[in-house]
């Protein structure tokens, strides 16, 4: 019998007629999910849900919702203006974190795609896995985890986003697996779904090769540097090394309960992500500007916890409630900093105005 689509207007939502039946859109596409998925994948319809109950919407499945959430949310435009590696590089094709992000995200959906696992959920993970991170990349991440008494983890603090900083402190309200996700990409990190696992290892595919790139792109590396005992196996250009990468985890994941790769290609990237450490992400010549970063990260943050009353009215008022300590509001407020708005604030706040000009 042909499926008919039609929209009741008294209600607003689609149906699919088949048989007698009535379904919306969403009932449809989690039924897709059923009878096309793989076995290990997460489905939608079986999500543990939200901190706070809510009506489903009748035309998306509730990861694509979270998809949607984090996509149009605050922290993820504020990304564009943050640093991915290289501060302040000049030249307009360096990664930002918001790219890292996108190229995550391509990586993973690309896997799940192949594998039969959930994309929406995939992708809802790999876009909102970075959210909490500081301006200055990896160096505002270590000043903040100095100064702040609880430390601080850019993971935790993604989460902690989602949960009750966005939306005016009514956070996202997210499904459970998103927050998994995001919480567990760390490489130490262990997720609870398939798709977690995939962003987990898409993440450190799309930083290792974008970060060769950009490092040979600002002279800090060439490519007769890297070892050739990686690159025979993985392969001499980005493109072929993230082509060996991907296809290599889909074959060894392939109706498996668990993402991999094989050894061989695992050990090279872990060599190639070795090299990357001691010759660009800790190498002076490519940080030389990570310490200026980190001071101005904690001068702001010391002067932020003398001065309160220069915080915006909304992270007062979490504190008047009790939702929040004072060191946990200024490190949410100078998390959430684009490099070039803490840039503004440290000379605002420390450099003589006769002096900037």
């Amino acid at each position: 019998m042909r499926i008919q689509n039609t929209y009741n207007k008294i209600s607003g939502k689609y149906f699919e007629r088949k048989s007698g039946m009535v379904m919306t859109i969403r009932e449809q596409l989690e039924l897709r999910e059923v009878e096309y998925l793989s076995p290990f994948a997460t489905l939608s319809s079986k999500s543990k849900g939200r901190e706070r109950e809510e009506e489903q919407c009748d035309v998306r499945p509730v990861f694509q919702r979270d998809r949607d959430r984090i996509l149009h949310c605050k922290a993820f435009r504020r990304m564009k203006q943050k640093t991915q590696v290289f501060l302040q590089p000049k030249g307009d094709h360096y990664r930002t974190r918001l790219t890292h992000t996108l190229e995550v995200s391509q990586n993973a959906r690309t896997i799940a795609k192949a594998l039969r696992l959930n994309e929406d959920l995939v992708e809802a993970i790999a876009l909102g896995h970075d959210l909490g991170h500081t301006p200055f990349g990896h160096a505002g991440e270590r000043a903040l985890n100095e100064v702040c008494p609880k430390g601080f983890k850019h993971n935790e603090q993604s989460v902690r986003v989602v949960e009750c900083l966005e939306k005016q402190g009514q956070g996202l309200n997210l499904t459970w697996e998103v927050r998994d996700g995001i919480l567990n990409h760390k490489t130490s990190g262990k997720p609870s779904t398939l798709e977690g696992q995939i962003v987990r290892l898409s993440d450190k595919i799309a930083y290792i090769n974008h970060d060769i790139d950009d490092a040979i792109r600002g002279g800090i590396l060439k490519q007769e540097n890297i070892p050739k005992e990686y690159l025979d196996i993985l392969g001499e250009t980005t493109g072929m090394r993230l082509n060996t990468m991907i296809h290599n985890v889909i074959i060894n994941s392939m109706d498996k309960p668990y993402i991999t790769m094989s050894k061989e290609i695992e050990r090279a990237t872990a060599g190639l992500r070795k090299f990357m450490f001691e010759h660009v992400y800790l190498n002076p010549a490519a940080k030389s500007e990570e310490t200026k970063a980190i001071e101005m990260v904690k001068n702001l943050y010391q002067y932020y916890i003398d001065h309160m009353d220069k915080l915006p009215e909304k992270y007062l008022q979490r504190i008047d409630e009790g939702k929040s300590t004072k060191e946990q509001n200024v490190c949410d407020f100078i998390a959430g900093m684009t490099d070039s708005y803490a840039v503004k604030m440290f000379q605002e706040f420390f450099i003589p105005e006769s002096w900037k000009n």
